[in-house]
């Protein structure tokens, strides 16, 4: 077999080009406004509008457990460690951990808890929310 009979474009043909738009034609835009087709997921009627969170009672406790507390303090920290913008006033901590110990005692860290369920639903809970131990106090030296 000789070069020459392969094509060197591979074999594929270039694509035919769009034609013309005869004149006075209206020109198509893809799906550009389609406000009037109705979406077939959503029925018959139905309007696209975002569901807002149901406030439901919450079945936890508003009580941080310790593994939660080590968890944000730990994170936080870490955070304020690589430059992260501090949410109290300073006075002379140099710590990360100290810093976000007096964070979590203003109730600054600006963190939501998600706790899972048994029956795979959730609740979410500011920091601000939940109520700290004092255990804190002893570990720190605070008053």
């Amino acid at each position: 077999m000789a070069d020459d009979d392969y094509e060197m474009d591979g074999g594929y043909m270039d694509e035919p080009m769009d034609p013309e738009p005869e004149e006075g034609a209206e020109i198509e835009e893809d799906n550009a406004n389609n406000d009037d087709i109705p979406d077939p997921l959503l029925g018959e009627g139905a309007e696209k509008t975002e569901q807002e969170p149901v406030e439901r009672p919450r079945k936890t406790s508003k009580f941080m457990t310790k593994y939660e507390r080590a968890r944000i303090l730990g994170t936080r920290a870490l955070q304020i460690s690589m430059n992260a913008p501090v949410m109290v006033e300073l006075e002379g901590e140099t710590d990360p951990l100290e810093i976000a110990m007096k964070e979590l005692r203003e109730r600054k860290i600006p963190f939501t808890i998600r706790r899972y369920l048994p029956d795979g639903s959730y609740e979410d809970w500011g920091v601000d929310e939940l109520i700290v131990e004092d255990s804190w106090k002893r570990q720190v030296g605070g008053t």
